[in-house]
C-alpha cells in the first residue's frame, strides 16, 4: 500500500475502526490487515498521521494511537529478526513530528503519544536526538496553559525516569549531565513561577484553577528525584534553599477543602516526601540544616491526615520519610519519651486500625488482600509501614518502644474483653502489631526479640480464636489468628500445634475465602518446620535439618484433612485456590495414603485436571495440582501396588486429552507424570504405554524446546524399564538420533548425556557396541568445536560409566578405534584435570572408582612410558577424595519448598515429586577411599618399589600426605 496516498488514512481508519468491532470475524480481518501493512515502509508515519488528523472520530485516533505505540515498540529497534526495522528516514520524521503533535490531541490520546516518545528515546536519546530536549525547553518556555505545560513535563519525566533505575556507569553519567546542563534551569523556572501562581491563588482558587498547577509541581517533583538520584548534582545544591522552601510550603500550608478532596496536592505533598528520603538517603550532610523543619512538618502533616483511601500514599511515603529519620544519626529527634508517645499515639496506632476499606478488600478481593497481607507486596501499606517506623526507632530505642507497645496491646486486649462484639478490631490490632513486630527469620530473634511472651500470647490470645466453634464468626480474627500460627509456627511447641491442628482443619469450611485460605497456608507451613538435627558423628560440624512433623503426625487426621480440603475447593471464588492445592501437595507427600482415601484423591485430582484444562488460566495453582498427583502417585503406589490400575484408569484419558487437543502448557507437566507412571509399572508395560514409546522417538516430538527435559525424564524411564525394546525396530538408532540433537546445543548437552548415561546403564554393551565409535564421534567433534567446563565434566562422567559398566578395556579400546592412540591425549588434556572438579556424592563416587580402576587395571596406564600419566590421575583422584564430605541427612519426609510459578513460559517447570531418584551404579562399593587405598595396595605388592618412586615424584606434597592418611585409616600400605 502506498502511505503517501491520501486515501490510505481513509483505509486505515477503517481497520483501525474495525479492530474495535465486538464482532470477532472483522476484528481479525481487520488485525490481519494492520498486521500485513506493518512492515511497509510509511507505515508507522501513516498511523501517526491518522492520530493527528483532527476530523478523524477520537476513538480510532486513539485506537491508532496505541497500535503506533506498539508498533515502535516492535520495530524501532527489534530483538527479532522476524519484525523489520523502521527506515532511518521515517524514524527521522517521526521524531520531527511527535513533540508537536503530542501536544494538539485530545487529552485521551496524549497519553500514548507520550509513551511512544519515552519509547524512541530509550533508544536514540541523546545520542542519535539532538534536538529533542531543546524542543521540549523551547516549548516548556512559550507555552500558553498548564495543560501544555504538563505534557511537556509528563514527557520530559519519561525520558529521565531512566537516571532511577538503570546501572550507574560512565556513560549514563555522561547523559545525565547533559540532561542536567540543558533542563534543570527551565525546570526551576516553570517550578518557582507555578508557585508564584499557587501562592497568588491560593485563598479564592477553585479545583479547576489550582489542580492544574499542584499537577505541575507534581511533575516538576518527579523530574528533581530522577535528576538528583545518581548523585546531588551541582546545579540542585546551589539552589537547594529554593527548591526546600517551596517543598516546606506545601508540607505546611492548607487549602480549601475543595482543593484538598481532589487530591492533587496531596499527590504533590506524597512526591516530596519521596525527595526528602532520597535526601536523607543520599545527600545527608547536605540536607541536615532543612533536617528539622521538614520532620516537624512531616510530623504534623501525619497526625491531621484523615484515614481515608486518597491519602494513602501521602501517609506512606511521609511515614517512610519519618522512618529514614528514625535509622539515621539524627534518631534523636524522636528520643524523648514525650515524641515517642505522640509518635506511636498519633501516628503508629491509629494506622494499623482496620478501615472499612481493609474489610471490603478482605471480602470482595481475597487475593489482593492475601498478597498484602502475608505474601511480601511490594505494595505498602499504612499498617506495615507505621509498624517498619516502630522498628526504626527501637533500633535506638527498644526499651521505650516495647513499654509503649506492650501497654497499647494491653489496652487493645481490655478493650475487646470489655465488649468482643463492638471491639473485635481492638483485638485483630493488638495481633498484628505483635505478629508485624516480630524478628524476622534469620536475624537471631531469641524469645528476647519479641514484645510479648510467644507461648504465654498463643495459649491466651490465639487459641481461644482458633477453638471457636463458630468458623464463619468474625473473620477477619480467625484470620488474624491463623495468620500468628503460621509465623509463629517454630516457637509453638509441637505438642500443643498438633493439639490444635483439628481446629485448624475445621477453618477449611470457614466460607471466607481468606480465613480457608489462611488455613491451608498454616497447615502447609506448618509441616514444611524443621529442627536442626544432632551430629551424626563427633567432630562433624556440617548441620542437618530433620522435618518436626512426618507421617505419624498426621496420618490420624488426614481422612478428615483430606476431605476438608477438597471440599474447600467447592467455594465460590476458591475453586482455584492456590493455597488449598498447595496444602494438598504437601499432605500427600508426607502422609501415608492408601486405600480409599488413595482413590479418593486420585478422583478429585483427576477431575480437577479435566476442568481446569478446558481454560488454564492460574499456573500457580495448577503447578501444585501436578505436584500433588505427582506426590500421590509416587507416595502411594510405592507403597499398594494394587492402586497403579486405578491410578492409570484416572490419569490416562486426561494426560492423553493434554496431548490430543494440544494443550502445550501442560505438555512438559504430563509427560513427567507419564514418567513415574512407567517407573511405578513392572514390565511388560501395556500397549497404551509402547504407542507412547513410539510417540517419544518421534523427531517431532522433540522441537518444543520447553518440552525436552520432560521429554528427556521420559525416555529414561523407558529406558531403564523396557530396555530390551531397543533391539527392535531400530530404536536405539532413534535413541541416538536424539541423544545427538540434544549434544549439539549448549542448552541442551546436559540433557543429552542424561540419555547418554541411562543407555549405558541400562544396556548390556552387545547393544551399544554397533554404535560406540559414532557416539565418541559425536562427542569429540563437539569437544573439539566447543569445549566448556560443563561439557568435559559431563564427558568424564560418561567415559567413567562406561569403564565401571563395561570394563577399561572396552572404554580405551573403542576411544583409541576412532583414532591411534588418542585415548591418551584424552586422558591428559581432559580427563586428569577435570576430575577434580567432579561435584555431587554419586557422581565423585563413580569418577573416583572409574579413575581407580583406570590406573589399577588398564595396560594402557600399567605401561612403563605412561607413569607421568598415571601419578598426575591419581593426584587428581586424591585431590577429589580430599574435599570436605558434605553431611546431608537422608529424610524419608525431606519436604523442600516449592516456590511458585509466575506464569507459564518456555522455561521448563520441573515436578519434585516426579522428580528422578538418583540411583547409585556402584551400590557394591561402600566408600570410594577405601576402594583407593586398597586397590593401590594390591597393585603395588605385584611390583615392590615402583609406585613409592612415582607417588613421590608426581603427586603434589598435599596429596602425598592425604594419601598418606587415607591409607593409615584404612590400614593399607603402598610397598
Amino acid at each position: 500500500m502506498d502511505f503517501n496516498n491520501p486515501a490510505a488514512l481513509e483505509t486505515l481508519s477503517q481497520w483501525f475502526l474495525q479492530s474495535l468491532s465486538p464482532d470477532p470475524e472483522p476484528r481479525r480481518r481487520a488485525e490481519s490487515s494492520l498486521s500485513a501493512a506493518a512492515a511497509s515502509s510509511g507505515f508507522a508515519l501513516a498511523v501517526l498521521n491518522l492520530v493527528a488528523t483532527d476530523p478523524v472520530d477520537e476513538q480510532i485516533r486513539l485506537a491508532a494511537a496505541v497500535h503506533f505505540k506498539n508498533h515502535l515498540r516492535s520495530r524501532w529497534s527489534p530483538s527479532s529478526s522476524d519484525d523489520l526495522p523502521i527506515p532511518e528516514a521515517e524514524k527521522n520524521q517521526i521524531k520531527a513530528l511527535i513533540v508537536s503533535l503530542m501536544l494538539k490531541v485530545p487529552r485521551r490520546i496524549r497519553p500514548q503519544l507520550s509513551e511512544a516518545l519515552s519509547i524512541i528515546s530509550s533508544h536514540d536519546f541523546p545520542q542519535a536526538w539532538p534536538s529533542l530536549l531543546p524542543e521540549l525547553v523551547s516549548n516548556l518556555r512559550s507555552a500558553a496553559d498548564y495543560s501544555t505545560v504538563n505534557g511537556l513535563l509528563g514527557a520530559a519525566n519519561s525520558l529521565f525516569l531512566k537516571f532511577r533505575h538503570s546501572f550507574d556507569t560512565p556513560a549514563l553519567r555522561l547523559d545525565l549531565k547533559y540532561c542536567l546542563d540543558g533542563f534543570a534551569a527551565p525546570l526551576l523556572e516553570v517550578f518557582l513561577k507555578t508557585a508564584q501562581l499557587i501562592s497568588a491563588s491560593a485563598t479564592a482558587g477553585s479545583p479547576d484553577v489550582l489542580c492544574p498547577l499542584f499537577e505541575s509541581q507534581r511533575l516538576c517533583c518527579e523530574i528533581f528525584h530522577s535528576l538528583n538520584s545518581i548523585e546531588l548534582p551541582e546545579f540542585f545544591e546551589d539552589h537547594m534553599r529554593e527548591w526546600m522552601t517551596e517543598f516546606r510550603n506545601y508540607l505546611t500550608a492548607t487549602y480549601s477543602p475543595a482543593v484538598e478532596a481532589e487530591g492533587t496536592v496531596d499527590a504533590l505533598r506524597a512526591a516530596i516526601c519521596e525527595n526528602l528520603q532520597l535526601y536523607m538517603e543520599k545527600n545527608e550532610e547536605e540536607f541536615k540544616d532543612y533536617l528539622k523543619d521538614f520532620a516537624s512538618a512531616v510530623w504534623n502533616l501525619l497526625t491531621t491526615s484523615a484515614a481515608i483511601t486518597s491519602r494513602d500514599q501521602l501517609t506512606i511515603t511521609a511515614i517512610k520519610f519519618l522512618t529514614t529519620v528514625s535509622t539515621s544519626v539524627h534518631h534523636s529527634l524522636f528520643g524523648s519519651p514525650e515524641a515517642l508517645q505522640q509518635i506511636c499515639e498519633s501516628i503508629v496506632f491509629p494506622n494499623i486500625q482496620l478501615r472499612e476499606e481493609d474489610e471490603e478488600l478482605f471480602e470482595m478481593n481475597y487475593i489482593e488482600y492475601i498478597r498484602r497481607d502475608i505474601e511480601g507486596s511490594d505494595i505498602d501499606t499504612r499498617r506495615r509501614i507505621a509498624c517498619e517506623l516502630l522498628k526504626g526507632i527501637a533500633l535506638n530505642y527498644k526499651e521505650q518502644v516495647t513499654a509503649q507497645v506492650s501497654m497499647q496491646i494491653q489496652r487493645m486486649l481490655a478493650l475487646f474483653a470489655a465488649n468482643p462484639g463492638e471491639n473485635w478490631k481492638a483485638k485483630d490490632s493488638a495481633i498484628y502489631l505483635v505478629v508485624a513486630l516480630a524478628p524476622k527469620a534469620g536475624t537471631g530473634g531469641a524469645a528476647s526479640g519479641y514484645l510479648v511472651d510467644v507461648e504465654s500470647f498463643f495459649t491466651s490470645v490465639i487459641v481461644p480464636e482458633l477453638q471457636g466453634q463458630d468458623v464463619n464468626a468474625t473473620p477477619i480474627l480467625k484470620a488474624g489468628a491463623l495468620k500468628f500460627f503460621t509465623v509463629f509456627r517454630e516457637q509453638i511447641p509441637k505438642p500443643a500445634a498438633i493439639a490444635l491442628l483439628p481446629n485448624v482443619i475445621r477453618f477449611l469450611g470457614s466460607e471466607s475465602n481468606v480465613v480457608h485460605s489462611y488455613a491451608a497456608n498454616c497447615i502447609e507451613k506448618l509441616l514444611m518446620v524443621k529442627d536442626r538435627a544432632p551430629a551424626p558423628a563427633p567432630g562433624l560440624n556440617a548441620v542437618s535439618f530433620v522435618p518436626r512433623y512426618g507421617a505419624s503426625d498426621i496420618n490420624p487426621i488426614v481422612q478428615q484433612l483430606m476431605h476438608n480440603l477438597f471440599t474447600a475447593l467447592q467455594f465460590p471464588d476458591s475453586q482455584e485456590n492456590p493455597y488449598i492445592m498447595k496444602c494438598i501437595m504437601r499432605v500427600l507427600g508426607i502422609a501415608h495414603v492408601t486405600g480409599e482415601l488413595a482413590q479418593a484423591c486420585i478422583n478429585h485430582l483427576a477431575s480437577i485436571l479435566a476442568e481446569v484444562c478446558k481454560n488454564p488460566k492460574n499456573p500457580t495453582f495448577n503447578h501444585y495440582l501436578f505436584e500433588a498427583i505427582a506426590a500421590l502417585v509416587w507416595r502411594s503406589c510405592e507403597k499398594d501396588q494394587s492402586l497403579i490400575g486405578v491410578f492409570e484408569g484416572c490419569l490416562f484419558q486426561v494426560l492423553e486429552n493434554i496431548l490430543v487437543n494440544d494443550i502445550s502448557e501442560f505438555w512438559p507437566y504430563a509427560f513427567q507424570i507419564f514418567a513415574e507412571l512407567v517407573e511405578i509399572r513392572k514390565p511388560p508395560l501395556s500397549d497404551s504405554y509402547m504407542q507412547l514409546f513410539q510417540v517419544l522417538l518421534t523427531p517431532e516430538t522433540w522441537k518444543k524446546s520447553a518440552n525436552v527435559p520432560a521429554l528427556v525424564r521420559l525416555l529414561q524411564a523407558y529406558l531403564q524399564k523396557v530396555p530390551n525394546e531397543l533391539n527392535n525396530e531400530g530404536r536405539l538408532g532413534q535413541v541416538l538420533g536424539i541423544f545427538n540433537k540434544l549434544i549439539s546445543v549448549s542448552s541442551t548437552e546436559e540433557l543429552g548425556f542424561f540419555v547418554l548415561n541411562t543407555v549405558v546403564e541400562n544396556l548390556h554393551y552387545d547393544m551399544i557396541a554397533p554404535y560406540i565409535g559414532t557416539i565418541w564421534n559425536v562427542l569429540f567433534l563437539r569437544l573439539q568445536n566447543k569445549r566448556t567446563v560443563k561439557f568435559v565434566n559431563s564427558l568424564v562422567i560418561f567415559m567413567s560409566l562406561v569403564l565401571v559398566k563395561h570394563s577399561p578395556g572396552i572404554l580405551v579400546d573403542s576411544i583409541n578405534a576412532v583414532q591411534a592412540n588418542i585415548f591418551g591425549a584424552i586422558l591428559q588434556q581432559f580427563w586428569i584435570p577435570n576430575l577434580k572438579l567432579i561435584s555431587g556424592a554419586i557422581e565423585v563416587k563413580l569418577t573416583a572408582v572409574a579413575a581407580t580402576r583406570l590406573i589399577c587395571e588398564s595396560p594402557s596406564l600399567l605401561d612403563a612410558s605412561a607413569m607421568e600419566l598415571w601419578g598426575k590421575m591419581l593426584d587428581s583422584i586424591i585431590t577429589l577424595l580430599a574435599q570436605p564430605d558434605e553431611c546431608k541427612a537422608d529424610l524419608e519426609n525431606d519436604t523442600p519448598d516449592i516456590h511458585e510459578t509466575v506464569g507459564y513460559s518456555t522455561a521448563f517447570a520441573r515436578l519434585h515429586y516426579a522428580g528422578k531418584k538418583e540411583e547409585d551404579p556402584l551400590k557394591e562399593i561402600r566408600d570410594p577411599k577405601e576402594f583407593l587405598v586398597t586397590s593401590l595396595s594390591k597393585l603395588s605388592a605385584l611390583a615392590p618399589g615402583r609406585y613409592p618412586a612415582v607417588i613421590e615424584k608426581y603427586v603434589e606434597p598435599s596429596n602425598q600426605a592425604a594419601l598418606l592418611q587415607i591409607c593409615g585409616a584404612y590400614n593399607c600400605a603402598i610397598v
